[in-house]
Parts: C-alpha cells; structure tokens; sequence
C-alpha cells in the first residue's frame, strides 16, 4: 500500500509534463498517429508486397470505393475463390505467394507444404521448460516469450542473409500453431482446472487442420470448420505495411536485429486492443444485444438499440458499434465478404442461424443509424470490418476467446516475416527514425537546497 501511494502522489506531476496542447499540434502541422488530415495515412515507404485500397483520390478529396486486398498484385477474392473451388486449403499457398512474389507450381505447393509440414514439432525440452513449466495468463505474452526462447536454439539467429531469413521464416510460421495451441493447454491446465492435453502435429494435415487437432482433438473438428479456419488465416495473412503491427516489425527489423526480437515487436503490437482485440469486443456487443432486444428480426427494435449503443446508453457505455468501419475500407471490406459468404453455412451447421441473422441486420442498419446520429451532411461512410463476423465464426467453430487474437498473430507471421525481408533485403537500409519537436521549453537547473 505504501508503494501505490508513493506512485499516486507522482501521478500529478507526471501526467501534467505529459500534456501538449492541440493548437501545437496543428500550429507544427503534426501527423497525429501518421494519419493526415482527411484520414488517410502518411506515406512513409514503398511494398511489393500487399496492397489496401479503400479510397481514391481526386482533387485532393477523397473518394469511396469498393474495398480491394491485393496480395503481391492478386485480389484477395481470386485467391480465395481460387482454392476453394479446387476444394482445398490456401494458407501454405498464400504464405509461399506472400514470401515469393508469385504463385506455386503443384510440385512447388507440394515440397513447400511439406517443408512446412516438417517444421511444426517443438522440441519437447522446449514445450516443457519454456511452455508449460513457465506460468501464463495470456497467450499472446506466452508467444512471445516463446518465440523468444527461440533465439537460444537457433545456430545462426542473428544472420540476416537472405537465405537465412527464409529458413527463419518458414521456421515461425510453421511453429506458430504449435506454440499457440500448447500455451492454450497450459493455460486452461494451469487456470481452469483442465486436463493437460499436448498433441503432436500431424504432417498429413493442413496447417488449419492441424491447429484444429492440437486445440479439440483428432475427430473434434468438422470439414466446414477447418475451411472457415483457413479462410481466416488467408484473409489475415497481410493487410500492407501500414497497420501498426506490420509496421512495428518493418521500424524494429529496420535497425537489424533478430527476427525473433522483431516478431516478438510484432506481437506485442497486435496484443493491443486497438489492434487485435476487436472481434471480442464485437462479440460481447452481440451478446448484449441478444440479451436485451427480445425480438432480433424487428428492424425498428435493432436499431433504436443500436441508437442506444451510439448515445452511449447500453452495453459498455463507449458509443462505439464494435467492427463497423475501418481505418483505410469505406464502402467495403473484402475480408468480411469472404467471411460472411461462409459463415451462414457455419451457422446452420452450428445451429445458430438466428443469430447470424441478427449479425447481418445489424450489419444492414447500422450505416442509417450512424448517418441518424451524426446527421447526414457529418457522417462518413462506413462499412463492417472483417472483425464483425470473425468472433462469431470462432465461436461457431468452438474456438476459445483466449485464442482469437492468436489466431490472429498465426496469420499474420506471413505478412510479417516477408516485410522483415522486403525491408532488410531491398529498402534504402536505412534505420527507420521520425522526428519529435520537443515544445516543453527551456529550463535553468535549480541546486537541490533551493527547490
């Protein structure tokens, strides 16, 4: 107790040197959270990789647009259409597309899934000593301090020649599901009472099934399910190098050091709830919504409490309509059609057909209220992300909150490790440094005894 009030009593202080006025920030023409002044985001580098479009500029003003995810110049939409209509799963394909710049050959799928394959085993000393002996409350910090751990098994870590950084990569992104889905075991051992179950991955399985089977168990997991898994991991792989986890990697990969340091960045990026954290919070908004309107196909009812969530009325008195609107898609996002073409059947599977339905008219009157609102000459465009229907479609699947953000960073490794290459391999080497106007002024010393 003694210690909080020492602490308390430097909150003062510390949060009044904190503050700079707004008039500073517009009198230097500060890029507040590098965004301009229309929204859109301050160019700060070039990609091959991926690319997020949502707007069009002309005339200086910007324009909506059907939302469009391009992996290395390929719409999302044609990758995922393509696979799955092949009936097959895409992710290994997408990670050798993201990480290569073009699509594999059948043999090059083939060898490429089986290296993958290959890469998934933890050794057990590993699993013991750094996974399941190590207490942990969160799986994402549990990740991190595994990939960590895996500096030390490493025999060349901090080698950042090409070839190496490949290995490296593949090396993650294969052990991704492994580490995630024992931190998970551990956790609800340690925490929830339950029994211990660490399963080997199996090379004959996809990279979605096979997380499937270390999580549920072999047998646990329908063909749909692991479909809509690997869905997921598709549309999460990349989204450019400017949402802030993927620029977290390219800023602390920009001074070269270790991937396994720069992942960890990553990680620690994503675990924000501004960040990764924003289908559990589209799902807890459901879950208030299903509570407290009794009949969800009456229109009128959703949305004069979907009015209530905007006044700041109902469920966590925040005004904000989780998973509706995004930094960069306006008129759409790509990711959540490609969810939301699935996710009916999940639900009928699943058995919760009403409630995908009242997802959908939620999704369907929210422009309109939010247009009611802010008033129609305020209001922007705005659409549902790929975040509004992601927790429903785990919870269909039986996935546990505590994996969503995991998943999440099992995704987006991919997107990660090749702009980790793409900036040390072919960026202008340069170590990536923006600038700070310091405001606080001048200030003479003052000795101690005259304070």
């Amino acid at each position: 107790m003694e210690d909080r009030n020492f602490f308390l009593k430097l909150e003062k202080s510390v949060r009044e040197s904190c503050q700079i006025s707004n008039e500073l920030f517009e009198k230097y023409d500060v890029k507040r959270g590098l965004r301009n002044n229309d929204r859109t985001g301050v160019l700060v580098g070039l990609t091959n990789i991926g690319d997020v479009v949502g707007y069009e500029k002309e005339n200086g003003k910007v324009i909506p647009v059907p939302g469009r995810l391009l992996y290395r110049g390929i719409d999302i939409e044609a990758i995922t259409h393509g696979f799955q209509k092949e009936n097959r799963h895409g992710f290994d394909e997408t990670v050798f597309l993201l990480l290569t710049g073009h699509l594999p050959s059948k043999y090059e799928i083939e060898e490429f899934s089986t290296i993958m394959a290959s890469m998934r085993d933890l050794p057990d000393h590993f699993t013991k000593d750094m996974i399941l002996s190590m207490k942990g409350k969160d799986v994402l910090n549990m990740l991190a301090r595994s990939v960590l751990g895996l500096y030390t098994l490493d025999e060349k870590p901090d080698d950042i020649s090409l070839d190496n950084m490949i290995r490296q990569s593949v090396n993650l992104i294969a052990k991704f599901p492994s580490i995630i889905a024992y931190s998970y075991q551990a956790l609800r051992h340690l925490y929830h009472g339950k029994t211990l179950s660490i399963r080997h991955p199996k090379t004959s399985l996809s990279t979605a099934e096979n997380f499937l089977h270390l999580i549920k168990g072999e047998g646990s997991y329908t063909r749909l399910q692991a479909d809509l898994v690997d869905l997921s991991l598709v549309i999460h792989a990349e989204h450019g190098g400017g949402n802030n986890s993927t620029f977290t990697m390219r800023v602390t990969s920009s001074t070269e050091t270790d991937i396994y340091s720069a992942v960890t960045s990553a990680i620690g990026s994503l675990k924000g709830p501004l960040h990764g954290g924003a289908n559990l919070k589209v799902l807890n908004m459901m879950e208030d919504i299903k509570k407290n309107v009794k009949n969800w196909k009456d229109e009128a009812e959703v949305a004069d409490y979907l009015l209530k969530i905007l006044r700041k009325e109902a469920n966590d008195h925040t005004g904000i309509i989780y998973g509706i609107g995004h930094a960069v898609y306006t008129i759409s996002d790509p990711r959540a059609i490609l969810l939301k073409e699935k996710a009916r059947d999940l639900a009928t599977e699943a058995g919760k057909i009403d409630e995908f339905e009242l997802y959908a008219l939620v999704e369907k009157l929210t422009p309109e209220v939010f247009r009611q609102f802010k008033g129609e000459q305020s209001a922007k465009v705005v659409c549902i992300n790929v975040d509004f229907y992601s927790g429903f479609v785990y919870s269909c699947i039986g996935i546990p909150k505590e994996l969503y953000t995991p998943l999440f960073a099992m995704a987006r490794i991919a997107g990660w490790c090749s702009h980790r290459i793409e900036e040390l391999t072919f960026s202008a080497k340069r170590i990536i440094r923006p600038a700070f106007k310091n405001v606080y002024g001048r200030r003479e010393y003052i000795p101690i005894e005259l304070r």
